[in-house]
């Protein structure tokens, strides 16, 4: 069958703009949702970072900007005055509060105060502050008083090392023997490790506990939190698996026939090939390690000399009376994992989802 002249005709001009105006407003579209949804996402990170830089006074004050601010005060007579937004006849003006009153209050302008008491008829109270933008950093200088940070800091990070250098090491091992040397029922191994992922951590809490404390006595130890991590990691054990399948055997073989042996092979030559997924393993430990605080709560409770950074937050958050003091704390947990991630985003976005495919 053959295409005729008129099948292969080009789309006339006036079909053509209808069509681009539709692609124009799909991408229009499209970019207006994504930023929306940008903003929503970033809009608790934002209201967190404003209100820990507030003063305390600005959070009880229902007509303060959402922004951190103080109020505005001036010296009359020798006491502190707060400047307040008066509504007249001809407009609004800012005016310092000289003699409250149920019904009438006197107010004084402190640009003009050669003119005298300026009578307002109202209640004072409903009347909004007047507020300059203005960062209060004593709610940082407050909180630092209050948690020992310089010993939980220390806690976190002695555990951090420790168990991400455990962690490594196990899984290394074990994920090398599972991608490079077949054994009976190897898969079928291979697959209850990667079950262990489904079963909830709730499920093994109590046994667990009970293994550690009414067994073993390790109550207000490091060591129930840190010994698991020497045994592996069945998530890191799947990265590294995966890593090393995708690893030409061709290169381990040449090492060996130079004299290496398997372990040798393991930290001379495949270990330099996978230090971005390494590097990514090593970034997942120290964001759980940092925000640890269910298995500090039930071994550490009792020692405050040991309590790692965001339990002891958690322990201020709990005490702490006013929002700002709250998200104050809140930041200073996340500071330092953004900090490292934007750092080290380029060898963790490149190697977060490890596939089979050859390099």
């Amino acid at each position: 069958m053959t295409t005729s002249t008129r099948d292969r005709r080009p789309l006339a001009p006036q079909r053509l703009v209808p069509l681009q105006l539709w692609e124009r407003f799909g991408t229009l579209l499209v970019n207006v949702l994504v930023i929306g949804l940008l903003i929503v996402y970033l809009f608790p990170m934002v209201y967190m970072v404003a209100t820990s830089l507030m003063a305390s006074q600005q959070l009880g004050d229902r007509y303060a900007p959402p922004y951190p601010a103080q109020p505005v005060t001036i010296e009359y007579e020798g006491k502190t005055r707060k400047l307040l937004q008066v509504p007249f006849d001809d407009g609004v003006r800012e005016l310092a509060l000289v003699k409250p009153g149920p019904r009438a209050s006197e107010f004084i302008d402190p640009e003009h105060p050669e003119e005298g008491l300026i009578p307002w008829q109202g209640s004072w109270r409903a009347l909004p502050g007047v507020y300059r933008f203005h960062l209060t950093w004593d709610n940082f200088s407050t909180l630092f008083k209050s948690v020992r940070f310089p010993e939980m800091i220390r806690n976190t990070l002695l555990a951090g090392l420790i168990t991400t250098v455990a962690v490594l090491v196990s899984s290394l091992i074990v994920a090398y023997g599972f991608a490079r040397y077949p054994l009976p029922g190897g898969n079928l191994l291979f697959f209850v490790l990667i079950a262990t992922l489904l079963i909830p951590e709730k499920v093994t809490l109590i046994p667990t506990y009970f293994f550690f404390v009414r067994v073993l006595n390790w109550n207000g130890s490091w060591l129930p939190i840190v010994l698991p991590f020497f045994f592996g990691s069945a998530l890191y054990i799947f990265l590294l698996r995966q890593n090393f399948r995708s690893i030409p055997i061709e290169i381990e073989e040449a090492a060996m026939l130079d004299g290496a042996g398997p372990l040798r092979t393991l930290f001379s030559v495949v270990i330099p090939q996978s230090w971005p997924v390494i590097i990514t393993i090593t970034l997942l430990n120290f964001f759980f390690i940092w925000n640890e605080t269910r298995q500090a709560a039930l071994y550490l409770s009792t020692r405050r000399d040991l309590v790692p950074v965001s339990f002891g937050i958690q322990n201020f958050q709990s005490l702490s009376p006013t929002q700002n003091l709250l998200q104050a704390s809140a930041l200073i947990i996340l500071l330092v994992p953004i900090l490292v991630l934007l750092l080290t985003q380029k060898h963790f976005m490149r190697n977060l989802v490890i596939t089979g495919t050859e390099r």
